[in-house]
């Protein structure tokens, strides 16, 4: 199907050590340019400050959880003692029978080899074989001429900002198309997601869900994947879902086409490594997408995923990814999260809420309080993750099981052979523009549409 098939369509129906670094650097830059009576995001959108609609008595939560080695919310701090770290508890090996149906068993455990990887956490350089063949993957899409902004930020390409809406940028001004899933479709889901791992603390998330029986999204980074590939594959096996969050984490619309080409190749391809499946669904870092980075991805078989962003320009973030680099406090963090769900009872959709799994107190602010709160809030939650949440079978969420001839896109002329046909585009002449508008635009409900009916572009 062409993207301008696509897009029309759905118009009728209907974000590791450089990381923590990048997160710090970024919050500074933000916070030095936020306008008084705003907040920042981790994208750098500037964000309406929450006016929460339900106190926080409806999400009752110790200030210590009881039985646990979570740590009291006001000592969940940039300075707190480095917990131990929680082994990985089962051992898969090769062969090894995924949840996917349709799904390949898991390869030969990934052993990582540097020369045969871009340096981690550094832009992925476009001189590679590998780059070449999967910058094959954009023949036939018509990836819109937009200059890469400066770094990514309002603040430093104020120029780039004034463009937002021609752009569509959502960094500035929250700006979405019809592509893009920002929530889930029913009332009351939450999308659960959580960003930049594995890491050396995920393995204590993946207990605490089981032991609650919730699944997630899990938005993983290329850098982190090598490191520890056996996370990676309780992940999977346990049955989350995993999609894309490039090799590095920058922001995407700062790079070349080529930069974000190999941002996305690496981390598709160290997941495919380590699972043997190749993800559809992607976050950008920071949110950080424009027109010309969502052809890109979808060009190369990903749908962007990005939290939900109200209407009147509050995004679900929760800043737990600034009490690391001290920028705010685990109370603060959590004081946020219950503003996010009395606003979410506001809603006429579900909705997605940024998390990360890569450090411990982003790891003990989700384990002993955002996710009790939002299990224990009144009026009662679904939490879910984010592809199941939006009716899209598991085994479309990998291009291996993915049985739909419609999506990813057929491209025949795509030169990577790991990728399998059908996963690039042909004959599309416009770009993913579109009717805009500062509310949130989720695709979950055009999904929701489409697989009811029978015919789903994701099944």
């Amino acid at each position: 199907m062409q993207l301008q098939a696509f897009v029309a369509l759905l118009s009728l129906l209907g974000v590791a050590n450089a990381t923590h670094e990048r997160h710090a650097r970024l919050g500074k830059r933000q916070n030095a340019g936020a306008v008084v009576g705003s907040s920042s995001s981790s994208s750098g959108a500037p964000t309406t400050s929450f006016v929460s609609a339900a106190s926080t008595s409806n999400s009752p939560v110790p200030t210590t959880p009881v039985g646990t080695t979570i740590p009291p919310l006001a000592n969940i701090t940039s300075g707190m003692a480095t917990p131990s770290t929680v082994p990985v508890s089962a051992t898969y090996s090769a062969g090894s029978t995924p949840l996917i149906s349709g799904a390949p068993v898991l390869p030969t455990p990934f052993v990582f080899q540097a020369a045969n990887w871009p340096a981690q956490d550094q832009i992925a350089p476009t001189n590679s074989a590998e780059v070449s063949q999967w910058m094959q993957e954009l023949n036939g899409f018509n990836i819109p001429n937009i200059t890469p902004t400066a770094d990514g930020t309002c603040v430093g390409d104020p120029a780039a900002a004034s463009q937002a809406a021609s752009r569509g940028w959502w960094t500035c001004g929250g700006f979405t198309r019809a592509t893009d899933i920002t929530a889930c479709p029913n009332k009351l889901t939450w999308g659960v997601s959580f960003d930049d791992g594995p890491g050396f603390y995920s393995m204590e998330l993946l207990n605490y869900l089981a032991s609650k029986k919730l699944t997630s999204t899990f938005f993983v980074i290329g850098s982190r994947i090598v490191e520890r590939p056996q996370v990676l594959v309780e992940e999977y096996m346990a049955g989350h879902e995993i999609a894309v969050h490039t090799w590095s984490h920058r922001p995407l619309t700062m790079l070349t086409t080529a930069q974000v080409v190999a941002e996305l190749g690496w981390a598709r391809k160290a997941i495919k490594d380590v699972i043997g499946v190749t993800p559809t669904l992607m976050r950008p870092p920071f949110g950080d997408i424009d027109d010309r980075v969502r052809a890109i991805s979808l060009a190369m078989g990903m749908v962007p995923v990005i939290w939900t962003r109200t209407g009147t320009g509050a995004t679900f973030d929760t800043n737990d990814w600034k009490v690391p680099g001290g920028m705010v406090t685990g109370p603060q963090s959590f004081a946020t999260f219950e503003a996010i769900l009395g606003n979410a009872t506001m809603l006429n959709t579900g909705f997605v809420v940024l998390e990360h799994d890569l450090y411990p107190q982003t790891v003990d602010l989700a384990i002993g309080y955002t996710l009790p709160a939002a299990m224990n809030f009144t009026p009662t939650l679904t939490l879910d993750s984010i592809g199941h949440c939006n009716g899209i079978p598991s085994t479309n969420l990998y291009r291996e099981s993915n049985k739909n001839t419609s999506f990813p896109y057929a491209n025949s002329t795509s030169g990577d052979t790991s990728v399998p046909s059908g996963s690039g585009g042909q004959g599309s002449t416009t770009t993913t523009s579109g009717a805009l508008s500062n509310a949130m635009m989720p695709i979950s409900m055009v999904v929701a549409s489409l697989l009811a009916a029978g015919g789903s572009l994701l099944m």
